[in-house]
């Protein structure tokens, strides 16, 4: 069961900008700066891999030997790069040649991503369905008949007809399409081809489709060859180290990455317009305030620790550089003190000052930190070391956490996530609360780990179905409540607002997030659902259709 405190900790008096001290402004300057950069439309949203992403790790890396931080990376470096499984690609050496014209990939012709690499040659026609040749099929029977059909799977049906034609003697499955109705199909890099067909299928575009496909009973010369590689790409985090010759180090952490365009297809844009994701608050402000916390822990006098302080990449893709780093650490995990993440601290709200603070139940040393009053914040303790970011990974390798992070909003995984928004002067008082954090904790010596429950209370999930639903991670339960919700999707439609709190989907009570996530893995696309929700102190019940 997760317990949210409203406590208070710690001693600050902070007003406004006008009564900052001249070390607070230059702090303040810096995060002005490091926040400007990094969200800037030039870095195309430092999606993983990117020429952004580029631009982001030398800005950081700079940062960090300005600042006297030393590299901790891969061969001397501050950059440690990992691998990232891109899904399928068609690989270059792919062909089809029909009457000695070799079509353009993607542009004239693609292979379904359930086909098998091959390769072969091929005398056929369209009207003939020959034993050891190749097989044409035209899908405007199957497009028109299910045109109204919002349960029909096409690729499914074309996998079903491919494989029937195998049975039969083809030696590959050719199709295309005549009909007005539009099929929608193309190669798709993140399909499962863990069980492809025996026989290669391929689509024919309309372009390529009247240049040969014409005349049902002309003789086509095929040589097909198909080879579908796994696509990959490169992640980089980057790691500075501050050596102060002691037994233990503290790791200091926030991802820099973001959503690109959204090709991850982890946005929550509607729009049908491809625009930059600039990531100002997820996740430019938490390394923002990395970078500032390594230059104050580098001239400070608190030396019983070393620091080491990375920015992760890949963590918008699922953790990547994180658990990267765990598996292939630039220190040894078992002299890790306690790791501290920052995600998302730059929209507090100067109503609230509500500052969340995950891992509290992480090691019994966090609640001596939350005795006394504190004047700016009010403080909810999350005592999970396992949550929607990059703390996670270390958790998992039995390592204390704290995870600061000052709430969802509607711009999250959103263009609109843009540097204008950026509490500074919230962010300033969130880096001194951190500081202070590691000040107290400077004379403990090594913090005992406790293990907390294993809840993956994780946005990133992957759904058959979705609500359209932003969780608050940090709610007290039962049920899962509703921090917002997306624009144009199944929850808004319904009628599901902000601050609701789902308990119940059909027949599946909803106790948590992982009773969520277990149960919206139970309904496909098109399937009818309740949702019972607690509003105030009704309950009310939504008709959706997944």
């Amino acid at each position: 069961m997760k317990y949210i405190f409203y406590l208070v900790f710690f001693s600050f008096h902070i007003a406004g900008a006008q009564k900052l001290k001249k070390a607070d402004k230059v702090i303040l300057a810096n995060l002005q700066t490091h926040i400007n950069y990094l969200s800037d439309d030039k870095l195309e949203g430092r999606r993983t891999g990117s020429n952004g992403e580029k631009l982001a790790y030398e800005y950081i890396s700079s940062e960090f030997k300005k600042a006297g931080i030393a590299a901790r990376g891969d061969q001397d470096s501050y950059l440690q790069v990992f691998e990232i499984y891109d899904g399928k690609e068609v690989a270059p050496m792919s062909h089809l040649i029909i009457n000695g014209n070799d079509l353009k990939i993607h542009e004239e012709y693609f292979p379904m991503s359930f086909s098998p690499n091959a390769s072969l040659e091929s005398t056929a026609s369209i009207a003939l369905q020959e034993n050891s040749n190749a097989w044409f099929y035209d899908l405007k029977e199957l497009v028109e008949g299910n045109k109204s059909n919002p349960h029909f799977d096409l690729e499914k049906a074309i996998r079903t007809k491919a494989g029937e034609a195998a049975k039969k003697g083809a030696n590959s499955f050719i199709i295309f399409n005549t009909s007005t109705v539009k099929d929608e199909l193309k190669f798709d890099p993140k399909a499962n081809n863990n069980d492809p067909l025996t026989i290669p299928v391929v689509y024919i575009g309309d372009a390529a489709k009247e240049k040969y496909l014409k005349d049902e009973t002309a003789t086509l010369d095929i040589k097909l060859k198909i080879v579908i590689a796994d696509k990959k790409r490169y992640g980089h985090n980057v790691i500075g180290y501050i050596n102060n010759n002691a037994a233990y180090t503290i790791i200091l952490g926030a991802h820099y990455d973001h959503l690109g365009y959204g090709e991850d297809h982890n946005s929550l844009y509607t729009g049908n317009t491809p625009q930059i994701h600039n990531g100002a608050d997820d996740n430019a402000s938490g390394t923002g305030a990395l970078i500032e916390l390594g230059k104050m822990l580098k001239m400070g006098i608190h030396k019983n620790n070393n620091y080491l302080l990375i920015a992760f990449s890949g963590e918008e893709l699922g953790l990547f550089g994180s658990k990267y780093f765990t598996e292939h650490p630039a220190t040894e995990l078992g002299k890790v003190n306690y790791m501290i993440n920052m995600d998302m601290v730059g929209r507090l709200k100067d109503s609230t000052r509500s500052l969340n603070i995950g891992g509290y139940g992480t090691s019994p040393v966090w609640s001596d930190l939350f005795l006394k009053k504190e004047k700016y914040f009010t403080i909810k303790l999350d005592s999970s070391g396992a949550g929607p970011s990059d703390h996670t990974s270390f958790y998992r390798k039995g390592i204390p956490v704290l995870f600061f992070f000052t709430g969802a909003h509607a711009d999250y995984h959103k263009p609109t996530d843009d540097a204008d928004k950026i509490n500074f002067i919230g962010e300033l008082q969130v880096i001194k609360f951190i500081y202070a954090v590691i000040e107290k904790m400077n004379i403990k010596g090594k913090l005992a780990f406790a293990k907390t429950r294993e809840t993956q209370m994780n946005a990133r999930s992957s759904f058959n179905v979705t609500l359209g639903i932003m969780p608050d991670y940090v709610y007290a339960g039962p049920g899962v409540k509703v921090d917002g919700v997306t624009d144009g999707r199944i929850a808004q439609k319904a009628g599901i607002r902000e601050g609701d709190i789902i308990i119940q989907l059909s027949d599946y009570n909803i106790t948590d997030m992982q009773a969520y996530i277990d149960t919206l893995n139970k309904f496909k696309k098109g399937d009818a659902a309740k949702v019972k929700v607690k509003r105030g102190g009704n309950e009310l019940i939504f008709d959706v259709v997944f």
